[in-house]
Formats: C-alpha cells, sequence, structure tokens
C-alpha cells in the first residue's frame, strides 16, 4: 500500500476553525436546546473544526459505489473527523478526535484464529498487500438518529475472508478491537465490557458491501475514525462497524457483541437499520443527516434493500432487530 505526505498547508482554510466553536456533546445539546434541533445541526456541525489532513492513499481504485448515492452530497470532513463514537478514547462526541492524537496505529498485526485453513498473526501490510485499495461513498447510520455520507477507502472484506479459505465449520466472523488502556485513556472506565466485540454471519461477511476500510476521503484513515483498520457494513447501525481491529475470528457459534451484552433489551445481534423497529427510547423512523436543518425519512437497510433483502428473507425483522 503506498502513500504520499500531503502538507498541512493544503487544507482549506474554511475548514480551519477555533475548537471551542464545537467542544462538547453537552455544549452541543444546550445548542440545540437554544437554538433548535434543525437550526443547531445545519450551523454548528458544519462549522467542526477539521484535524490536520492526513497521507494521502495511492492507487486507489474506483468502484460502482464510488459515485455519491442519490445525489447527496459527501458530509464535511470537518465532523466526518470531529463529531465521533469510539468509546475507546471517551464518550463524549469530540472525545476520540481530542484523546486518540498520541495513539500510534502503527506497527499493526492481526490475529486470524478459528476455522479457516491459514491462521496466524498477520502483520497488517503483509495482510493487505495482495489486495486491491477501493473507494466507495457509503451512508453512515448512527442509532442516534443522526447520519453522515462518506467516501471510505477499503478491501471487500470477502475479498480477504477468500485468501484465508475459511472451513464449513465457519458460520460467522468474530472480530476484537485492541485492549490497550495505556493506549486507549477510555478503556479506564468500565463503560464497557472490554475489549470491544462485534460479529457478522457468514453471509453478511461475504456480501460485496461489506468493507475492511483503511483511509476516507483518499486518505489514510484517521485514528479516531478506527485507524488502522475497521469494518463498514453500511446497511447497519455504525455500532457494528467495528475500529482498530486486531482479531478475527471463524467459528460455528454467534458470537457475543459488545453492545448486545450490555443492553440486549436496545442492541440485537442483527441491527439492521430499520425504521419500523425503535430503539427503547427513540424512534428510529426518521434521522438527521449531519449539516442538514431538517430530518428525513429513514430507509430500509439504510438505502441498500437491493442488495442485502434477500439474506434476511423469511425472518421477523422486529424480532431479530
Amino acid at each position: 500500500m503506498l502513500i504520499k505526505a500531503k502538507k498541512t498547508s493544503d487544507i482549506a482554510s474554511s475548514e480551519i476553525t477555533p475548537k471551542s466553536v464545537y467542544h462538547s456533546r453537552r455544549q452541543f445539546l444546550s445548542a440545540a436546546a437554544i437554538a433548535g434541533a434543525g437550526a443547531a445541526f445545519g450551523t454548528i456541525a458544519p462549522a467542526l473544526a477539521a484535524p490536520a489532513r492526513g497521507l494521502k492513499l495511492a492507487d486507489v481504485k474506483e468502484t460502482k459505489w464510488t459515485q455519491e448515492p442519490l445525489g447527496e452530497k459527501l458530509t464535511k470532513y470537518g465532523p466526518v473527523t470531529k463529531y465521533n463514537n469510539f468509546y475507546e478514547f471517551g464518550t463524549g462526541k469530540t472525545d476520540p478526535a481530542e484523546n486518540s492524537t498520541k495513539f500510534k496505529p502503527r506497527p499493526w498485526s492481526l490475529a486470524v484464529e478459528g476455522a479457516v485453513e491459514k491462521p496466524g498473526v498477520y502483520d497488517l501490510e503483509d495482510f493487505l498487500k495482495p489486495h486491491q485499495l477501493e473507494e466507495r461513498i457509503y451512508r453512515f447510520r448512527c442509532v442516534e438518529a443522526w447520519s453522515m455520507v462518506i467516501p471510505w477507502v477499503g478491501i471487500p472484506l470477502a475479498d480477504i475472508i477468500k485468501g484465508l479459505n475459511p472451513t464449513g465449520n465457519a458460520k460467522y466472523v468474530a472480530f476484537e478491537t485492541l485492549h490497550d488502556p495505556r493506549r486507549m485513556p477510555g478503556q479506564r472506565r468500565r463503560v464497557l465490557q472490554w475489549p470491544y466485540r462485534e460479529g457478522l454471519r457468514m453471509d453478511e461477511a461475504m456480501n460485496p458491501l461489506t468493507l475492511m476500510v483503511v483511509g476516507l476521503y483518499g486518505e489514510v484513515l484517521p485514528n479516531q475514525n478506527g485507524a488502522p483498520i475497521r469494518l463498514m457494513v453500511p446497511w447497519k447501525y455504525g455500532f457494528k462497524s467495528i475500529k482498530s481491529i486486531v482479531k478475527m475470528t471463524f467459528q460455528s457459534e454467534q458470537p457475543p457483541t459488545s453492545w448486545n451484552m450490555s443492553a440486549a433489551r436496545e442492541y440485537g445481534f442483527i441491527s439492521n437499520v430499520n425504521p419500523a423497529v425503535n430503539h427503547p427510547r427513540w424512534s428510529q423512523a426518521k434521522e438527521r443527516r449531519i449539516g442538514d436543518f431538517l430530518k428525513r425519512p429513514t430507509k430500509m437497510f439504510n438505502g441498500y434493500e437491493e442488495e442485502v433483502a434477500h439474506m434476511y428473507a423469511g425472518m421477523d425483522m422486529r424480532k431479530n432487530y
């Protein structure tokens, strides 16, 4: 994977704003109460200060998913890299960007275990080297009723899995995030059962949409967005797209997942975007795109129904939330 340096002087002046403009989720909620939710998202979110831009990724292939979906505009770089959920660096939306600046995602290794013919501990560069990087513009939908449209760069998970040769016993793929409280200060608090865990059925993992992400906006993935490698499953809620992955395990049984372990009533294993199924504490019927004034109807499977609905034919999507 080739990268070339990009000077900080290349940053657009419009993306440089004081950190105090958007300091914390609490301040944002206060502003929303005063100015109204629509105005708050329409004026404050786009003004988020963008961190220094990263190293450019070379030889990235465009795909049929590179075009902006349904004519939607990309979310600006600032909100994408400053308004995040990544509890390993804190529970506030701006905590990940503020608390991950010293995190060093290289060198990095990834363990492959379980029902697979090529288990082992792989250096990340060797793990990625045989594969072509692709750019894809996907919607990112948070369970908290906000969303973004982001140009991700990565490798189809199906391509990686094929190279590892899973056996017939592999019905699920389980993932784990790095557990290192020294490097990830949010793990010093027991807000979740660390390490963060997620999992997919094998058919979900092999779906052409599922991506192992190493970058966004054509650049190396920032720390706060899950560097150096994360999952992206665009028809599911964002918490399914686990960050800073250090282990993949192929297994016959459904794996435990962090949010289901923490609050099973609120977060099921499937976690498909389904506007007909409300979170116990709020409606999922509408979402607000970061930067927009008004909410919009939530689309089934986050708008990817044509590509993924067949995998859930005959399932009760209210029970299997």
